[in-house]
């Protein structure tokens, strides 16, 4: 049995309410912290960070570049990734494993959800290892006749059943190993025909069309401790505003989903936004989000992002810790037991 144990993580398991954080999530711009970076994120304290494909070259490497992070802050900071498998999955080969597009490993799988399982345990194995935390995944969106190419086949399905039970075995194992789940992306992005980190993805479809299907998922797993929204324009909701801008689906998500978790923002820095990155971080947070994730590294971004954003609410403070008090030590795995599995579900 092999058992692995967080590397590069401060010592305490709490994030401290003490002092105020920033209301954000930064990425840094290569492999290891600049000397700008590191006195940066100590005066910005912001709640965490992400890494990109950008920052990751070996294990060691990222493991000195997630504990060069949180020691930035001097806290254990969470740190995420997109690691869904696929095209998306920042870590790779040779030193990490490769997966299938999600909804090709769902139709090849002679378990589709046993396969979903082992598939997320194992990424989860080595995002620990490599001091990572929190993973944006699962997806909860429905695959749709219109759903753009560069986001079709990362999804489960186009069945609510099947999508809401992929992406709950997605978030169990996760977490069963000691990672966060980030549901994405609320309150639905499927129906989307245009990629929105070029575009604004807009649907024209009634109100109880939305909440029949579009919604449907995500109020399913509306107890999942954090979640990041969509750049998506609902017409029969705001037809002025994408979702994370808009006041009217933040009390959408909040109140018909139910969704209380930490809400986080898609990635800033995609052009489905108009304005400058403060005036999205302002209306992002004037909305109802509650953290901005700005991802591309750009040091006059990031200073504008945290003025914008500001100190974390008392309620997203609320939020953070109830989502952080998830982290865990994860359970013993078999490792080469589990990998001799998934190959032969897959055939």
């Amino acid at each position: 049995m092999q058992h692995l144990r967080p590397k590069g993580l401060i010592a305490s398991p709490w994030w401290l309410t003490e002092v105020a954080q920033t209301a954000a999530i930064f990425g840094p711009a290569g492999l290891e912290m600049t000397p700008w970076e590191r006195d940066f994120f100590r005066d910005a304290d912001p709640l965490g960070f992400i890494v990109f494909a950008r920052n990751i070259e070996t294990p060691d490497q990222i493991r000195k570049l997630t504990a060069d992070l949180r020691d930035s802050v001097g806290r254990n900071a969470p740190i995420l990734i997109d690691q869904e498998g696929g095209r998306v999955q920042r870590m790779r080969a040779p030193h990490w494993r490769e997966y299938l597009p999600a909804l090709d490993q769902m139709a090849q799988a002679r378990d589709p959800m046993r396969a979903q399982w082992i598939r997320n345990r194992l990424i989860a194995a080595e995002l620990l290892d490599a001091g990572i935390d929190v993973n944006c995944a699962p997806l909860a969106d429905l695959v749709e006749d219109d759903t753009h190419p560069v986001l079709r086949n990362r999804l489960y399905g186009a069945d609510i059943d099947t999508v809401v039970d992929a992406a709950r075995i997605c978030a169990d194992a996760l977490l069963a190993g000691g990672v966060l789940p980030v549901l994405k992306h609320i309150p639905g992005y499927g129906r989307a025909s245009v990629d929105s980190h070029k575009d604004l993805p807009t649907v024209r479809v009634d109100r109880a069309g939305l909440d029949k299907r579009d919604f449907a998922p995500f109020r399913a797993l509306n107890d999942i401790a954090m979640g990041m929204t969509a750049h998506i324009v609902f017409t029969a909701i705001d037809a002025n505003a994408p979702a994370t801008t808009s006041p009217k689906m933040m009390q959408v998500i909040r109140e018909d989903l139910g969704f209380d978790g930490l809400l986080m923002t898609d990635d800033l820095s995609m052009e489905a936004l108009s304005g400058t990155v403060s005036e999205r971080a302002t209306a992002s947070i004037k909305a109802g989000c509650d953290i901005i994730l700005h991802c591309n590294g750009a040091p006059d971004e990031m200073r504008l992002v945290a003025q914008a954003a500001g100190d974390m609410t008392p309620a997203a403070i609320t939020r953070a810790n109830r989502a952080l008090a998830q982290r865990k030590t994860p359970d013993d795995i078999d490792i080469p037991a589990l990998e001799a599995e998934f190959e032969a579900l897959l055939g």
